[in-house]
């Protein structure tokens, strides 16, 4: 980090610190206005901050209004914040005396040895470990807004008392939080959970929470999106299995997920034997590596997967195609010898670059370390990391450390998408892995005529079908370019008497390939095109009187909304151009 950024919001530690010290303006702000209102927790978070209150009534707008007003006159107060340090004893006192039930239940469940620190603004004071910054003046009162009111138990636990948590975003500029606040407003129209509605892709039901329908728009789309993984992996030298959904509890404890991911799958009992729904597809791979012997002259091989899988995730966590129980994951495992590690973490790479750039996705790479919980040696975890660091460094990429967030069985690349709204998104991963062949004795036939072990990759470059699918719906705001559109063209006679010819054009359009529709419906000819743009038809052609005279056709277009007319040789050709280089 440059001198010059350490202080900006380039800088994640100076944002957070910065949005950590507007929930102790919040909070100054609250004790202000509400005294009588009690203390919980208010720490940073991704996108803002929050704070709980135990308060004896519901804080409503009005509420949050007030409370914004007063926290731009404590930033104009310029109230330095000191931090002091007091004994167990005495900080149990000092919190006691403010009446802060939660601060004295804070101080208690700390460790014997632990500092406890406190940040004094002005008349108000908080337990807090920090950091801060220095004077409430270094925030800017016009980049703060409260967001909304949610109800959060203490500490997380239904048991205890529920709270009211107050979320908030903060910004240097008020410039940075009004982008940010339409950024949220566009995100709304482009929930996927909408679109997908409006559009018929995809359904939730209360008799399967977390396991989604795909209606048939929904299928064309999931369809053509694995046309295109299909093509791409077939040019990359991929060749295609499939595994059993359902598989032995002895096959998850070799590979060790029966230990470490129990909790997430789902099991079953048959034969008086117990089996396990997959979460994931690596250990039938390994079964199916396994079934025949192989020699170095083989690799690497790579091996792909579309693999149901299935993860017990928290209904509470459920939200849209992002997290869901049920999920196509677009895997591969790619078995090779040492010496082809990073030749192939490249040609991966490469492979990425081609898909994501499809769909005009940048990214930015984290590369995740060895987790406390994690099998292999630490000299293993570090020459795989090292090859890790050495290949994306040498493809002239750019990366950021996750330390202690790699998978158990190894190091990995972690690609997070930027969509159009500049909001990210965790979809590709290379993980590299020594540990998995090692417990199911894969083995090669090498140059020496000896056996040897295979050094092998997972990775996904969508990471969950679904899940891309509402990315994508988002990034693209659910306008899909042509290629990838469910409906590509609908065709729209002006009169009964032009439905023939338009049969003709759909007939013609359908012969060569293009998902066509005709709305040969008893409604005005402005009607019918509204009713297009809303379900986000890239063409519509209109065909009236005049237009079957000329033997033309009228072309609108989505993305500018001018009406060309033209012959439909000259439309079949533009519109096989543009599916065939996916244009966006």
């Amino acid at each position: 980090m440059s001198e010059e950024n350490k202080y900006t919001f380039e800088n994640p530690e100076y944002r957070d610190t910065y949005r950590h010290t507007v929930s102790h303006i919040l909070a100054q702000a609250v004790k202000r206005l509400y005294p009588e209102v009690k203390l919980a927790i208010g720490p940073a978070i991704e996108n803002g901050f929050y704070y709980d209150f135990d308060a004896p009534f519901s804080f409503t707008q009005e509420n949050l209004d007030a409370l914004e007003a007063e926290m731009k006159k404590i930033c104009k107060e310029k109230l330095p914040l000191e931090r002091f340090e007091l004994p167990r004893a005495e900080a149990r006192k000092l919190m006691e005396d403010k009446d802060e039930p939660y601060k004295v239940q804070l101080i208690d469940d700390l460790p014997e040895d632990a500092t406890i620190s406190f940040y004094k603004q002005g008349e108000f004071t908080d337990l807090c470990a920090g950091p801060h910054l220095d004077s409430t003046g270094r925030v800017k009162g016009n980049g703060i807004k409260l967001m909304n009111v949610t109800g959060a138990y203490w500490r997380g636990d239904s048991k205890n008392k529920m709270l009211q948590r107050i979320y908030g975003t903060a910004f240097p500029k008020k410039d940075e939080l009004d982008a940010y606040l339409n950024m949220l407003e566009e995100a709304k129209k482009r929930d996927h959970r909408r679109l997908g509605k409006e559009l018929g892709l995809f359904m939730l039901t209360e008799e399967g929470p977390g396991f989604p329908f795909f209606l048939p728009n929904g299928m064309v789309l999931k369809n053509t999106l694995i046309d295109y993984w299909r093509e791409v992996h077939k040019r990359y030298g991929y060749v295609e299995v499939s595994t059993p959904i359902i598989l032995s509890r002895k096959l998850w404890e070799r590979s060790g997920h029966w230990d470490h991911y129990k909790n997430n799958m789902y099991t079953t009992v048959i034969d008086d034997e117990d089996f396990a729904i997959k979460p994931m597809n690596c250990p039938g791979g390994m079964l199916v590596y396994k079934s025949q012997p192989h020699s170095y002259r083989e690799l690497p091989l790579r091996v792909g997967e579309l693999g149901i899988v299935h993860r017990h995730e928290l209904s509470g966590a459920l939200h849209g195609l992002f997290r869901v129980r049920c999920f196509t994951q677009d895997d591969a495992h790619i078995f090779m010898t040492p010496d082809q590690m990073k030749d192939e973490i490249k040609n991966v790479v490469k492979l990425f670059d081609e898909i994501y750039s499809v769909f005009g996705l940048s990214y930015k790479i984290e590369l995740s370390t060895m987790p406390e919980d994690h099998i292999g040696t630490v000299e293993q975890w570090e020459h795989n990391q090292d090859i890790l660091k050495e290949a994306i460094t040498e493809m002239g990429k750019d990366f950021t450390i996750n330390e202690g967030d790699g998978a158990f069985y190894g190091p990995k690349l972690d690609f997070h998408l930027a969509d159009s709204l500049g909001r990210t998104w965790q979809c590709g991963t290379i993980q590299l892995d020594s540990q998995l062949p090692e417990r199911f004795e894969l083995e090669y036939i090498g140059a020496d005529g000896e056996k040897h072990r295979p050094i092998m990759i997972h990775r996904v470059v969508l990471g969950s079908i679904e899940r891309f699918i509402g990315v994508i719906t988002e990034h693209f705001a659910g306008a899909f370019p042509t290629w990838l559109a469910p409906e590509q063209v609908r065709v729209m006679p002006m009169t009964d008497r032009n439905v023939p010819c338009s049969q003709e054009v759909v007939d013609q359009l359908t012969k060569a390939g293009f998902r066509v529709t005709m709305d040969d419906r008893n409604e005005k000819i402005g009607y019918k095109i509204r009713e297009a743009q809303v379900h986000k038809v890239p063409y519509m052609i209109v065909i009236g009187d005049k237009d079957e005279e000329k033997g033309i056709i009228s072309v609108r277009e989505r993305k500018t909304g001018k009406t060309t007319p033209m012959e439909l040789a000259e439309f079949i050709e533009k519109l096989t151009y543009e599916v065939k280089e996916k244009l966006r």
